[in-house]
């Protein structure tokens, strides 16, 4: 999503953000070739409904108006997935984001490196929960002149652990009403669902570290672009810095409703995939063959961290009409229902074995922790949403205390998206002398059953080789026998 301009990344790498101080993020931003532009008319768009209506033309102005959607409930994970995270934001009426979960992006909209002209702010008049299961990005003008005096809301989420293991798939799923306007007063609005790789907060540029772009719209257009950002910048095998889109794609009651947006990245397939969905309808479809293998690994196969926020102005809206102007009118807002995260191991082996989690509420200890917020214990808690993350080096430990001896059959480890490749499973009556009962060379992460036969007191996790540039990372490490 760039405008044809060098991003302005901090100056070296940054730590994991859950770990420390977090930098301003540079804004990325899809920018659409003049040439291109002549070739796009509302009239000639498919459009995509989420009430299966036929594709029709979206000349003359803006969608019939869609009755609102109620806010849902986070949905249940689809069949052979599990869910990784979420949020359905429930906080009270005004209130801020959650920071443990999310982070906000501050600044002058000048500072993003795509031509916007707003002021991100962490103002609850910018960015608040409405206390009835809403996150709401609102764009704020005040003044006469269109072109200064807007403050808006951008957000990322603290992880940027959202990705898919090898042969795994992800999904990142939200529900949201895009800003209530049309081409007359909407000039201008840019409200976007994206995501970035996780490698950009560790020093990798910028468009090779990846970029997905799950929704963006302008002007008040109703309707969605999809794209993937990758390669090198200016050309390169992913045309950037307009990337690899699907174009333009009208959404009826896009501006007047909610509706979900998602993307899958599906590495069980061959080639890789990654896949846009507008009501659960695939409608673009991006194949790792596009481009060559080591493009493709370096954008796509590792985690992402995810972002909403609400431009203003810029080179995307400037190449299709401009914006804002004297008719563009404040207070608009991109309302969120929920963000969920979805996961498919490996094999889409994800249900633990049967039976009494003898690690359960047990005393866990390890080699290191990531920080305070991902202690040993939350491996052993019962609680998916929370978990026990290591330091970002080989090798690493986590032991669980079963209380008396058992005999073990079957291990459950539910990794996050940082796993280990190379790890053993070890059993000890002490807590000093091990015995391996499993080992692999080989992890891939997701959520994993081991059958095991061995007996012990004590059993750990004891990883060799991370799977990613991250620590270990587990959300439950399960234990099972008599």
């Amino acid at each position: 999503m760039s405008d044809g301009t060098t991003p302005a990344h901090d100056a070296g790498p940054e730590p994991r953000p859950s770990a420390r101080h977090r930098g301003r993020r540079s804004r990325l931003r899809l920018a659409i070739a003049a040439a291109a532009v002549s070739a796009l008319s509302l009239a000639g768009l498919n459009v995509m409904s989420g009430t299966g209506d036929a594709a029709t033309t979206a000349a003359g102005g803006a969608a019939a108006p869609a009755a609102a959607v109620a806010p849902n409930a986070v949905p249940a994970a689809p069949t052979g997935f599990t869910t990784t995270w979420s949020d359905d934001f429930t906080g009270a009426s005004g209130t801020g984001v959650n920071t443990g979960s999310w982070l906000y992006d501050t600044g002058p909209g000048s500072n993003f490196g795509t031509g916007e002209i707003e002021t991100m702010t962490n103002s609850t008049s910018n960015v608040y929960q409405d206390g009835s299961g809403h996150l709401v990005l609102k764009a704020l003008h005040s003044g006469t002149d269109p072109n200064t005096g807007w403050t808006s809301g951008r957000i990322e989420t603290q992880a940027a652990t959202f990705g898919a293991p090898a042969g795994g798939v992800v999904m990142m799923q939200s529900s949201i009403q895009q800003p209530n306007l049309t081409t007359a007063n909407g000039a201008g609005y840019w409200p976007a669902f994206w995501m970035l790789g996780s490698t950009l907060r560790s020093g990798v540029s910028w468009p090779g570290s990846g970029e997905v772009d799950i929704l963006e719209d302008i002007n008040g257009r109703s309707s969605v672009f999809g794209t993937l950002h990758c390669g090198t910048n200016p050309g390169g095998p992913c045309n950037e810095s307009t990337g690899i889109g699907s174009g333009e794609r009208a959404c009826s009651g896009c501006q007047t409703g909610y509706h979900t947006y998602a993307v899958q990245i599906d590495r069980s397939v061959s080639p890789e995939q990654i896949r846009w969905y507008l009501d659960g309808t695939n409608y673009f479809t991006v194949n790792a063959n596009q481009v060559d293998a080591t493009t493709w690994a370096n954008a796509v196969d590792h985690p992402f961290f995810i972002i909403y926020d609400l431009a203003i102005g810029g080179g995307f809206p400037a190449a299709f009409g401009g914006g804002p102007n004297a008719a563009t009118i404040s207070g608009g807002q991109m309302n969120v229902d929920y963000v969920a995260v979805y996961n498919k191991a490996p094999g889409g082996s994800t249900t633990p074995p049967a039976g009494t989690n003898l690690a359960l509420g047990k005393t866990a200890t390890a080699s290191s922790t990531e920080s305070t917020s991902f202690p040993a214990s939350a491996a052993v808690d019962g609680n998916t949403g929370t978990r026990w993350s290591s330091a970002f080096s080989d090798p690493q430990w986590l032991q669980v205390d079963l209380g008396a001896t058992h005999t073990i059959s079957s291990v459950n480890l539910n990794w996050e998206a940082a796993y280990g490749k190379s790890f053993s499973i070890q059993t000890s009556a002490n807590g000093t002398t091990w015995t391996t009962i499993y080992s692999t060379t080989t992890g891939t992460g997701g959520n994993q059953t081991l059958n095991v036969s061995g007996s012990g007191r004590y059993i750990r996790v004891n990883g060799t080789a991370r799977g990613t540039a991250y620590g270990y990372s587990l959300w439950e490490f399960g234990v099972y026998g008599t």
